[in-house]
C-alpha cells in the first residue's frame, strides 16, 4: 500500500525547501478521513465563490429546491436535505426575513406551510446559480465525466 505524505508549511517559511513532510500513517487508509478532507476543500471553495452573495450552501439548496418544486413544504425540505425540522426552520426563517421566500397555507392541507420564492429570492438564486457553475467547473475539473458519474453513484450509496 502506497503511503502519501502531507506537506505543511513551517511558519515563516521562505521557500519550498522549508516545508516539513509528515507521514499520515494508518489514518491515510481511513475513508472517512479523506471524505472529511474533500468536504473541507469543497466547502472552502464554495465559501470563497459565494462570499459576495452572502448565502450558505444550505440556503442556496433551499432556494433551488423551492424554485424547482411547486408546493414544497418545510417538512419536504427536511426529507430532501436530510436535516432536522429546527435547522430547516432556521434556514427558512432567515430566507424569509431577507425577503427571498414567503410562506403560505397549503390549499390541500391547512396544516402545511408551502414555500414560494419571491422576486428577490429568484434574482438571488439566479446569481447563486452562476456562482454554482463556477464552483462546479472547479470541482469537475479534477475528474473525467466517467469518474464524475462513478463518484456521484458512490456518494449516493453513502447518503441515500
Amino acid at each position: 500500500i502506497k503511503r502519501f505524505k502531507i506537506l505543511l508549511k513551517v511558519e515563516k517559511a521562505k521557500s519550498r525547501d522549508d516545508k516539513v513532510s509528515f507521514d499520515l500513517g494508518e489514518i491515510d487508509e481511513i475513508l472517512g478521513f479523506h471524505i472529511r478532507l474533500a468536504h473541507g476543500a469543497v466547502y472552502r471553495h464554495f465559501t470563497d465563490t459565494f462570499s459576495d452573495l452572502g448565502l450558505t450552501q444550505k440556503q442556496v439548496s433551499v432556494l433551488w429546491l423551492t424554485e424547482d418544486n411547486v408546493g414544497l413544504a418545510q417538512a419536504d425540505l427536511c426529507r430532501l436535505l436530510q436535516m432536522d425540522r429546527a435547522t430547516i426552520m432556521a434556514i427558512v426563517n432567515s430566507l424569509q426575513k431577507r425577503g427571498y421566500i414567503k410562506r403560505r397555507p397549503s390549499k390541500k392541507d391547512g396544516r402545511k406551510q408551502i414555500l414560494e420564492l419571491t422576486k428577490l429570492g429568484a434574482k438571488s438564486l439566479e446569481q447563486a446559480k452562476r456562482a454554482v457553475k463556477t464552483h462546479e467547473k472547479w470541482l469537475r475539473s479534477r475528474f473525467s465525466e466517467s469518474e464524475i458519474r462513478t463518484l456521484i453513484g458512490m456518494l449516493k450509496r453513502i447518503h441515500d
